[in-house]
């Protein structure tokens, strides 16, 4: 049976309304959500960076997800791009995460195989809370050591390559199963392939990018997981997002 997505007027929708609109699952299992803005033709860019693309309610919906979530999960390079600071948690947000009993302050879970991550960059001097540097036993020991001694801390996931299941355990075996996925392309797309994406959440800004810009997902192996629209909300400005739900179940326990 189809199930029809719930269709929302952003107009006099409360914060308590939007947040009950993208809580997590009550249940203790792993739960990957990625969150992407795109143009009307695909691109999640424009000059390299998304800050073209973004609207303000896009950019209330990133900052409520956050608020939700145990820990923020991004590609190295995406940080560089993004110029990543650590995740700032508004008084309202610090109620709401409280009143759902997580950390005040969400770290950011940074995935990198050779630890290639400026230790004076802002993501570690602009920061309440250390970041968490997921590497390879064989990233260069001189790398992983400057990070440790910026204050990140930092978790070898083996010789490498890093793979998805290494990443999910590891932040469940840290108690953060609420996982918020802000890309990049080629990490959402090994969630994607190997089936651990759970949730896609996108705003479609109303413009259109041309150009040669990435997608949501860019891997070199093929995928199919299937998804149903949950809802979708309306913005004056022209914006839609809409929230994903893969029809897959979630394994119980960890995910290995």
């Amino acid at each position: 049976m189809t199930t029809v997505p719930h269709v929302v007027n952003s107009v006099n929708l409360t914060d308590d309304e939007l947040a009950a609109l993208y809580e997590y699952p009550a249940n203790s299992e792993p739960w990957v959500r990625a969150n992407f803005v795109v143009s009307i033709d695909g691109a999640i860019s424009t000059n390299g960076s998304s800050v073209g693309l973004t609207t303000p309610l896009d950019q209330k919906v990133l900052k409520l997800l956050r608020d939700l979530s145990d820990v923020v999960l991004v590609g190295a390079n995406t940080i560089r791009v993004e110029d990543y600071i650590g995740i700032k948690v508004s008084e309202a947000g610090s109620r709401r995460r409280t009143n759902r009993g997580l950390s005040p302050v969400p770290p950011l879970a940074v995935v990198s195989g050779r630890a290639d991550i400026d230790p004076q960059s802002r993501l570690l001097t602009n920061t309440t809370v250390p970041p968490i540097i997921l590497t390879t036993s064989t990233a260069p020991t001189v790398a992983k050591r400057n990070l440790t001694t910026a204050g990140a801390q930092v978790i070898e996931l083996g010789p490498g390559p890093i793979e998805t299941t290494a990443i999910i355990d590891t932040l469940s075996s840290l108690g953060m199963t609420k996982i918020l996925c802000e890309g990049g392309p080629n990490l959402t797309g090994q969630l994607v392939a190997d089936h651990l994406l759970n949730e896609m959440c996108v705003t479609t800004a109303p413009t259109m990018i041309c150009g040669n810009a990435q997608r949501i997902t860019h891997l070199d192996r093929h995928a199919n997981l299937k998804m149903r629209c949950k809802h979708i909300i309306f913005d004056p400005d022209g914006a839609q997002l809409a929230r994903w739900i893969t029809n897959e179940q979630p394994s119980s326990g960890s995910i290995t």
